[in-house]
C-alpha cells in the first residue's frame, strides 16, 4: 500500500510560482516534480483564497505585467517613430 505524500508550504509555493512567474506550464512543473498537475491547481486556489498568493508573489506578477506594457509601448512608439520618418522622406522627395 502506497503511503500519502506531504508537501511542505515552501515546496508548494515554489511550484506555484514557477507556473505564474516564470511562465511554465503547470504539466511541465508537474512532470519536473513528479507530482500529478492538478495538485499545482489545488494549490494555487489554496494560496488565492488565503491572500498568501498576493503577497508573496503580488510583487513579482505587477513588475512582470508593468513590463509587458512596456514592452508593447515601446513596439508601438517604435512603429509610430518609423512611420513618421517614412512621411518625412517622402515629402522631402515631393519638395524637391
Amino acid at each position: 500500500m502506497s503511503r500519502r505524500r506531504t508537501f511542505s508550504r515552501e515546496f508548494k509555493l515554489e511550484a506555484v510560482r514557477k507556473v505564474i512567474i516564470h511562465g511554465m506550464s503547470t504539466a511541465e512543473v508537474a512532470r519536473d516534480l513528479s507530482i500529478r498537475d492538478n495538485q499545482i491547481y489545488n494549490w494555487k486556489k489554496q494560496f488565492e483564497s488565503d491572500g498568501t498568493l498576493d503577497e508573496l508573489i503580488g510583487k513579482d506578477v505587477s513588475t512582470e505585467n508593468e513590463l509587458k506594457r512596456l514592452r508593447a509601448e515601446v513596439r508601438q512608439l517604435r512603429m509610430e517613430r518609423d512611420i513618421l520618418k517614412k512621411a518625412t522622406a517622402f515629402f522631402a522627395k515631393e519638395n524637391d
